[in-house]
């Protein structure tokens, strides 16, 4: 494992080793503009295998991507004052261009609930053309007052999802839909980090909503990480920019519309979710190199044995790289170990005069000896053993540090270490309010048994607090 000397430890100081292993695993460096970031390739290959899972898993979910513009009129989100409102503080205005004032301001795009509107009115017209599923990858800014690396920042990467619906239910149902195959499928089955899953208080909903759902994540310090969201519009933005369908009767109706995202949070998420003091941990299935072959002397036997190593292995579908000739055989352990790669094997000559090498485990630091004829085989199933084994290790700690309270008091006293649950009706309101100066907040609402309600109208819901990112 990495030495302190590498990367501060997680129990010294957590905000700092989240910056070592952001600059030491080579995911990114601060931009040249405040507050934005320049992603290195191994960190642009992690996103890219995020975007990825989650692309394929929207189109399964019947939404097709397009691409709207990064300029906005600021007219258009004049057209839904709560949402202005709610974005206000983090606008970037651009006011001239081409060496003139411009006769409108226009905005970069924060979010494009508006300037997809606008064209959904433009687009749909009769009950045919609903429901429209459309999807974007794209990046926005948000001028973020305190500013870290994947987790805020002025400009992020994202996806963000915008549909229209003949019906409540409809956008209902499809938001649900998002929430569960995509995001929740996503976070658990290939990022390996469980989450609550519920719908934001009030004071919480992304603004224009009218409900939000969340899978608010648990990192190794006991702070929250919104991962995920999903929100249901009603027919707030239909109403401003005038989304209406001729329905089977021929009557003019509003449509209802959804808006879902998750962004390069994800990264930071996956960070703080399974790194250690080694450095960075990624899940198999997420990782762009899974195995990462080693050469213990960069001699020519050792060297064409490595290559023959990794062509087995790729030939058995693992994402495989060979690491010769770029330092000492210990330096290269510990970068590697730094940038997370789930599997190392080892190839040296001794190992070779006994015709095996040697495998390591990152997460665990587990070692194996196995035959070089059977490698390629005994591969895939330890990595699926490690997704497994991480996934697990995240869920215990979840639940671990979730705690059962019966007072605001103890809420906040409980935040400290992790989640606390408590009854929503203790909360609301004033409780809200007392937890908020503590920087304390209310990540989501469920119900008693864990499940999603519709609504915080909801009678003997419980909420889950915590500090958060």
């Amino acid at each position: 494992m990495a030495s302190k000397s590498v990367l501060t430890s997680q129990s010294e100081d957590f905000p700092r080793w989240y910056q070592d292993v952001v600059a030491k695993a080579e995911l990114a460096d601060n931009g040249p503009v405040r507050g934005t970031m320049v992603i290195r390739p191994y960190g642009y290959a992690i996103w890219e295998r995020i975007q990825g899972e989650i692309d394929t898993r929207i189109k399964a979910a019947g939404a097709k991507n397009a691409y709207f513009p990064l300029f906005i009129p600021e007219s258009y989100l004049s057209k839904e004052a709560e949402h202005v409102a709610g974005f206000s503080p983090e606008l970037a205005v651009v006011t001239h261009a081409g060496g003139e004032k411009l006769a409108e301001p226009v905005v970069v795009r924060p979010t494009s609930e508006t300037v997809i509107g606008e064209f959904m009115a433009k687009w749909i017209q009769s009950y045919r053309d609903l429901p429209l599923l459309l999807n974007q990858w794209a990046n926005v800014v948000r001028w973020e007052l305190r500013p870290r690396l994947f987790l805020r920042s002025s400009e992020f990467l994202w996806q963000e999802g915008h549909t229209a619906h003949a019906t409540s239910d409809d956008a209902s149902a499809y938001a649900i839909r998002i929430q569960n195959d995509v995001y929740n499928d996503f976070l658990v089955n290939v990022l390996a980090a469980p989450t609550y899953q519920g719908i934001k208080p009030p004071s919480e909903r992304f603004a224009g909503a009218i409900n939000s759902m969340t899978c608010e994540g648990m990192m190794r310090d006991g702070k929250a990480l919104q991962m995920a969201t999903t929100h249901e519009l009603g027919q707030n933005f239909a109403k401003a920019f005038d989304i209406h369908y001729q329905s089977e009767a021929g009557q003019a109706e509003l449509c209802y519309t959804t808006s879902w995202g998750a962004s390069t949070r994800l990264v930071g998420g996956l960070i703080m979710t399974h790194g250690d003091d080694a450095g960075l941990l990624v899940p198999p299935r997420l990782a762009p190199v899974q195995v990462i072959v080693v050469t213990v002397r960069d001699e020519p036997d050792v060297i064409e044995a490595a290559d023959q190593v990794a062509k087995s292995l790729l030939d058995a579908g693992v994402r495989v790289e060979v690491d010769r000739g770029r330092g000492t055989f210990g330096r290269r352990v510990t970068d590697w170990e730094i940038k997370g790669v789930p599997l190392r094997v080892e190839v040296g000559p001794r190992d070779l005069a006994q015709g095996v090498v040697t495998v390591v485990r990152r997460d665990t630091g587990a070692k194996s000896t196995h035959g070089l004829g059977e490698l390629a085989g005994g591969v895939p199933t330890l990595l699926e053993t490690v997704q497994h084994d991480l996934l697990a290790r995240a869920q215990s700690y979840l639940v671990e540090h979730t705690h059962d309270v019966t007072s605001v008091a103890g809420a906040i006293d409980a935040a400290k270490d992790g989640f606390a649950r408590l009854a929503w009706d203790l909360v609301a309101g004033e409780g809200e309010r007392e937890m908020n100066d503590q920087a304390v907040s209310v990540r989501c609402l469920q119900r008693r048994d864990g499940s999603m309600p519709t609504s915080d109208e909801e009678g003997d819901l419980v909420c889950l607090v915590a500090k958060s990112y």
